[in-house]
């Protein structure tokens, strides 16, 4: 047990987590690959064990842990080999609901995070744009004042848990004059006339369900409004850095549940003889791997506790996610090949793991930018501040 970072009581935890897993979703992933849909049954059952509410206030039904609870919960998740299902896990519970917690008042709080919490309601974050990707500040959805309303209209697109989820994290330009600085975030219900969404089918990911979403007048009260009014980038800004950390985090955890896997295989296949375990050439490229991985891992670890006590680590969860979703990849991509041509069968796992860890350098931000985030940094000087 590592005991730098976990507690005993991290450890039983993680052997819930782990035992729940197995028993409750294992046995549905192939049925939700193959549709695309989460049956909510089992968005349920997670709020019931409470694993939504890990990092959130007692007050609205949380349980207000330590953040290496939320480390467990998402290492836990990529052992069930679906990215997709992942996702949907953790869009919901740490990008819809991070926004409601952090800018929520407490009357929208209690409409919307308590039933979050106990996964009576599920939540997405809109704020892709067909023409915007990566370039938040570009986007073109906007929020026109009417009387004691907002009409809403514009378009997002890839969005996790964009078809099926109950409400929607919305981004929107208030003042669009003030370009970055005029962004707002509101909460629409998806029953909400004019909101409408389009499946998108994916290479991977393919548990979850991943939408085009348009705003076509879309009006919403001002009480629906999270936070302050133009303050919207300033707090998807903030908030980059838990979800660059936490694609960091599933990077690192989904390259050792391929290595263990593969290494099973490797002892087990048998060549010329002797298994290739054995083959000079496989142990020293193995050898490699899981070095570069258990160097993720461990500065992973460390930029977790930071965050955790509340330091605004925006640089190194940007490098965070830059490296580890790269050597995920690469990870991938030489597993394949020590299986040979099991490894390109889909009734191997190594498939769909490759298929799926693709999206890591993409989403959240691609590589190109978090390298250009990172160059502003290290090289400009420039000081990125968190929301106040």
């Amino acid at each position: 047990m590592d005991t730098t970072y976990f507690s005993e009581e991290h450890m039983m935890f993680r052997e819930s987590l782990r035992d729940f897993l197995k028993k409750e979703v294992v046995p549905h992933i192939d049925k939700w690959e193959e549709t695309g849909h989460i049956e909510r049954f089992i968005w349920e059952k997670m709020g019931a064990m409470g694993f939504f509410g890990i990092n959130y206030p007692q007050a609205f039904g949380g349980e207000e842990l330590d953040f290496f609870y939320t480390v467990i919960f998402l290492e836990e998740l990529q052992r069930v080999n679906s990215g997709g299902f992942a996702a949907a896990m953790w869009a919901h519970a740490y990008l819809a609901m991070t926004h409601l917690n952090a800018e929520g008042n407490e009357s929208q709080k209690n409409k919307y995070l308590t039933p979050s919490i106990k996964g009576e309601m599920i939540g997405c974050l809109c704020i892709t744009e067909p023409f915007g990707g990566s370039d938040v500040s570009g986007m073109r959805t906007t929020a026109v004042v009417d009387g004691d309303d907002y009409i809403i209209s514009g378009s997002k697109t890839f969005i996790t848990n964009g078809l099926y989820s109950d409400y929607l994290v919305v981004a929107a330009k208030t003042s669009p004059e003030l370009k970055n600085k005029g962004i707002s975030l509101f909460i629409i219900d998806r029953d909400q006339t004019g909101v409408s969404a389009t499946k998108l089918e994916k290479l991977g990911w393919r548990a979850s369900d991943t939408a085009e979403i348009a705003f076509d007048s879309v009006r919403v009260s001002k009480e629906n409004m999270l936070g302050e009014p133009n303050m919207g980038f300033s707090y998807i800004m903030q908030h980059f850095a838990s979800e660059r950390l936490i694609m960091g985090i599933n990077a690192h955890a989904r390259s050792e549940f391929a290595l263990e896997y593969t290494l099973g295989y490797m002892k087990e296949r048998k060549a010329f003889g002797k298994a290739i375990s054995e083959f000079q050439a496989l142990r020293h490229k193995f050898a490699q791997l899981t070095s570069e991985v258990e160097i993720c891992k461990t500065f992973n670890y460390s930029v977790a506790k930071r965050l955790g006590a509340g330091d605004y680590v925006v640089k190194e969860a940007s490098m965070s996610k830059l490296v580890s979703t790269k050597i995920a990849d690469e990870v991938m991509y030489e597993c394949v090949q020590f299986l040979g041509g099991y490894g390109y069968m889909e009734e191997y796992p190594l498939a769909r793991l490759l298929r799926d860890s693709r999206l890591g350098p993409i989403g959240g931000g691609t590589s190109e930018i978090l390298r250009e985030i990172i160059a502003k940094m290290v090289i400009d000087g420039k000081d990125y501040k968190p929301a106040t």
